[in-house]
């Protein structure tokens, strides 16, 4: 890509949108569409500022819980990153715990958390969890993925690891870090509004839909959902610019010989006693809060009283459910990750393609999953097509911006080479490109799959009333709290063992 054309993509991607908006503004006048599901900008501004009160409050309130979040998630992240990396024993031994605090159901901790804590903090500490797994393995990965090259260097002048840290690490974690801010900046907004969604605050843009969905009003709803999501675009915005920046000035001139760590010999034994301990901490810490905090086990059950009522016939209903829920899952795991390759390789193949079909992208992603509720249930119903739908959603979005990193990452001199032997943007895609960051694929991979799972229970709690999401909620209406922790350990259970399996393909496929 020639300077004048990123020069140029500003501009690009600025008159896409305003055609855009004007197909939006036709479409809105002009067709039962506006009346119902797709009202004109210009009704949604006219509603916006008769409610532009409202908005001020609401949306100070969603802006403090989830940037205060977005600290304490980030703050977190990047210590556990850079402890996991220094041992790579604990982070192996905190793996399950790592994996259960980003897979737990916001439609369960949210009003757990309602119980335990007061004011805002239910808000700010479900956005601050929901932040904490991409950016502490985006910023692991990052840290792990060290030329070997500069390693050998280091260490042939007598660096050891924490010079190894400091020269090469650290500065090579930026993009990648960078990258998991950009994903996480949306998911502490997203854990905000859910929060406020199930906790009954005051104030809040959760708050605020949660009112305007029995008014039926469409200008409204779409504009609390674009509030909301320019709010969440904001964060995206604001560590996509320096990232572009260190990406021109920090580019690789050469590729690096892979160099697959060989185990030690009589490791195994180790690495199984690790995995053990990280299969137990979870339960071994839930029991141990549950002690400290002297909670009614009626409300708050421990780990052998929720397997007692799991195999005391729980089983069954968590099972019916599961049926109903991991296909779609699943489906929707597998069309995200789909979507998002293709997005992130007409960024080589058609790159002026790719850069107007961004800006649909970033809103939609961006828009959180309660506030598409109304449109979702308008355009696809309540059947299975809505809560693939929501699936996609939240998959499509994180994964995209992880590969687009690993694809920005490949040195330029490797592509002039596949050019220089008369080979096109496919063979670059293909020799190059999907090679070099097969690393950030199986990350992407890794950190969506929760994700699936997520906006499927969602879609079954708010729309479908079927599966997984359905039976917590309607569990906790009843205060069956033994179901509400059976399905939220069921469901963690599923995501560590999804992001098991993604592991032990990236290590086949990479030997």
């Amino acid at each position: 890509m020639t300077p004048s054309s990123d020069r140029q993509a500003p501009l690009r991607i600025l008159i896409g949108t305003l055609v855009l908006f004007a197909l939006w503004e036709y479409v809105g006048h002009t067709t039962d569409w506006g009346r119902f599901i797709l009202p004109p900008p210009d009704r949604i501004l006219g509603q916006f500022w008769t409610d532009r009160e409202l908005y001020w409050l609401h949306g100070l309130s969603t802006l403090r819980s989830a940037g205060l979040g977005f600290l304490i998630g980030t703050a977190a992240a990047l210590l556990a990153a850079f402890v996991f990396c220094l041992s790579p024993a604990l982070e192996l031994a905190c793996r399950g715990l790592n994996i259960a605090i980003f897979a737990m159901p916001a439609i369960v901790i949210g009003p757990l958390l309602v119980i335990f804590f007061q004011g805002n903090w239910p808000q700010i500490i479900l956005a601050a969890l929901m932040v904490y797994f991409p950016a502490m393995s985006t910023c692991l990965l990052g840290l792990k993925e060290v030329d070997p090259r500069l390693a050998d260097l280091v260490a042939v002048y007598g660096g050891g690891p924490g010079k190894l840290m400091r020269y090469v690490r650290l500065r090579g974690a930026l993009p990648s870090l960078l990258a998991g801010l950009r994903v996480a900046a949306p998911l502490a907004v997203l854990g905000a509004v859910l929060g406020e969604f199930g906790s009954g605050a005051r104030w809040g843009f959760g708050t605020f839909l949660l009112a305007a969905l029995p008014q039926g009003i469409p200008a409204r709803l779409w504009g609390i959902g674009i509030a909301t999501s320019l709010i969440a675009l904001a964060g995206f915005v604001a560590f996509l610019l320096p990232a572009r920046r260190l990406a021109t000035s920090t580019s690789a001139v050469t590729m690096a010989a892979a160099r697959p760590a060989a185990p030690a010999p009589g490791a195994r034994w180790r690495v199984w006693a690790l995995a053990m301990v990280a299969a137990v901490l979870p339960f071994a810490l839930w029991s141990l809060g549950l002690w400290l905090t002297g909670i009614n086990p009626i409300v708050a059950p421990g780990p052998l009283r929720t397997l007692a009522f799991v195999l005391d016939g729980g089983w069954r209903d968590l099972f019916a459910a599961l049926g109903q829920t991991l296909p779609m899952a699943g489906l929707g795991l597998l069309a995200g990750l789909a979507f998002a390759f293709l997005l992130a390789a007409l960024s080589i193949l058609a790159p002026t393609l790719a850069r107007a079909l961004l800006p649909v992208a970033m809103v939609l992603q961006n828009m959180p999953l309660v506030a598409l509720v109304p449109f979702v249930v308008l355009m696809f119903g309540r059947g299975v097509t809505a809560s693939v739908f929501m699936a996609v959603l939240v998959v499509f979005f994180p994964a995209y911006v992880l590969l687009n990193q690993g694809f920005s990452t490949i040195p330029r001199a490797a592509n002039d080479l596949v050019q220089v032997y008369g080979g096109g943007r496919v063979k670059q895609l293909v020799y190059i490109a999907i090679p070099y960051s097969i690393s950030y694929l199986f990350a992407a991979a890794r950190l969506v799959a929760p994700q699936a799972l997520l906006g499927v229970m969602v879609a079954e709690w708010l729309l479908s009333g079927i599966g997984l999401g359905n039976l917590l909620n309607m569990a906790r209406a009843r205060l069956d709290y033994e179901m509400v922790w059976a399905g939220a350990v069921v469901s963690i259970v599923i995501s560590v063992a999804v992001y098991e399996i993604v592991g032990a393909l990236e290590r086949k496929v990479r030997v």
